[in-house]
């Protein structure tokens, strides 16, 4: 069986460079002698390689180390007469199901004994010890300069703020032991405490930033939902980078989902939030704002719509439409991947539920095309909402709207719909507008418009 070869320092027998070692692929045959794979103290043998292992959860590990069978890394390896090492569950499992080759060369094996590889063993613990070290080490001065950081920001101000602000947005951003370390040393209310009606927008974007990527509870919520606080954070949203934008915006969707609506209706009726929100979805040249940006206006509309008997949140659905989103979403529908047009419809299914949507709606020229196109192309939500919005406008006024819709080939879509293996509630959908489309024509006439070529061009 081969055994370790490596360098060694004089006559204590261990190996001065582990890593070296790996890389020359030297690892022990297995039987016992010879001074352990170790360093300092010995306490790599107190530590628990299994724990090691799933902690660090390293994307590359010397392929020494791997099973040849599982492919994972080997805890307890042991060798096979043929010279190949295995993880020891793996390869007695190999032996209970009749297999007495070895699973790498096919050899057939003339002694069917596994021999313990301990010196495989400590290479593999000593390596992970290393690994785990460095990462507690590394984790402890992470947390030493984060609480340092903290005690700062309380004594500093002006361009020492804002330094140190950025020193630790790199840090949460990047750690997660920072992350904790600001919320159990009570960064939280610290960074709440610098957003006020005369932060500037240098300190507040930095600060929105860092609360973003933190875990925060009800208490640290209810403290950011303050009139000043979310004004602030409108403002920067509204005139702050794409990344500031990005950060504001995810925020403020974290605020929302709290169930104190008085707070919400005093927020989500902010025109000033609903067009810098729209602006972000339609921003051409940044379109990694759209995605977020839509999400927290399916938010906005969500919480209105779920209140519908409340005027103050029917409010909220017409300023959404006074803005002039309606419009703006129908034309973007085509050029949205499928995440962010299953939100966009959403969003006009939402507001079509009241009269002025469905007038915005139908004053767009481009809503029943671009709906039509959508059908059978998407998911089963995006055709929902889209069946639905496309019942609306038709409802409107049937002889006109209906006449449209079917000049565009919307019948011979509803039929493939009908004809699909979508859920029945949108099957339903589909015949209950193809019954209202087919008002205005005769049987042989509507047949003629319901002819699949329609689609098909």
């Amino acid at each position: 069986m081969p055994v370790l070869s490596s360098r060694r320092n004089g006559a204590d027998g261990q190996v001065l460079d582990l890593d070296t070692a790996v890389k020359d692929g030297v690892l022990g045959g297995g039987g016992g002698g010879g001074g352990g794979v170790g360093f300092g103290g010995g306490f790599a043998e107190k530590l628990d390689l299994k724990k090691m292992i799933e902690e660090l959860d390293l994307p590359e590990i010397p392929s020494v180390f791997i099973c040849p069978i599982s492919l994972e890394t080997m805890e307890d390896p042991v060798t096979l007469c043929t010279g190949q090492t295995y993880e020891r569950s793996n390869i007695l499992k190999w032996f209970s199901l009749g297999h007495f080759t070895c699973p790498t060369t096919m050899q057939e094996l003339w002694d069917d004994s596994v021999t313990p590889n301990t010196t495989l063993h400590r290479l593999i613990h000593t390596w992970f010890s290393q690994k785990y070290f460095q990462k507690k080490k590394k984790s402890e001065d992470i947390q030493g300069v984060t609480s340092e950081i903290l005690d700062t920001l309380k004594k500093i101000k002006g361009q020492a703020r804002i330094q140190s602000l950025k020193e630790l947005r790199r840090l949460v951003a990047g750690h997660d032991i920072a992350r904790k370390t600001v919320v159990d040393k009570g960064g939280v209310s610290l960074l709440s405490s610098l957003l006020g009606p005369y932060t500037s927008h240098a300190i507040g974007s930095e600060v929105i930033s860092i609360l973003v990527h933190l875990n925060l509870d009800s208490s640290s919520k209810s403290n950011l939902t303050q009139p000043a606080k979310i004004s602030l954070m409108v403002d920067i949203l509204n005139e702050g980078s794409i990344e500031t934008k990005i950060n504001c915006t995810q925020l403020l969707k974290l605020l929302i989902v709290e169930d104190d609506f008085n707070f919400q209706i005093d927020l989500l009726s902010s025109p000033s939030l609903l067009v810098a929100l729209m602006r972000l979805v339609r921003d051409k040249r940044h379109p990694t704002g759209n995605l977020p940006a839509l999400k927290l206006l399916k938010s906005i509309c969500s919480c209105s719509c779920s209140h519908s008997q409340s005027q103050s949140q029917k409010q909220i659905r017409l300023m959404i439409i006074t803005i002039g989103a309606v419009p703006q979403l129908i034309e973007l529908l085509p050029g949205l991947n499928s995440e962010s047009l299953e939100l966009a419809l959403f969003i006009l299914d939402s507001v079509s539920n009241l009269k002025e949507g469905k007038v915005a709606l139908s004053d767009c020229s481009s809503t029943i095309p671009n709906l039509v196109r959508i059908l059978m192309k998407v998911s089963e939500n995006c055709t929902k909402y889209a069946l639905s919005i496309l019942w609306s406008v038709c409802k409107l006024s049937p002889q006109e709207y209906s006449l449209i819709a079917i000049d565009v080939g919307l019948a011979a879509k509803l039929l493939l719909v009908i004809q699909s293996s979508c859920n029945a509630s949108i099957k339903q959908q589909s015949v209950e507008l193809l019954k209202l489309c087919s008002l205005n024509y005769s049987d042989s006439i509507f047949m003629s418009k319901c002819k699949l070529t329609r689609t098909i061009q």
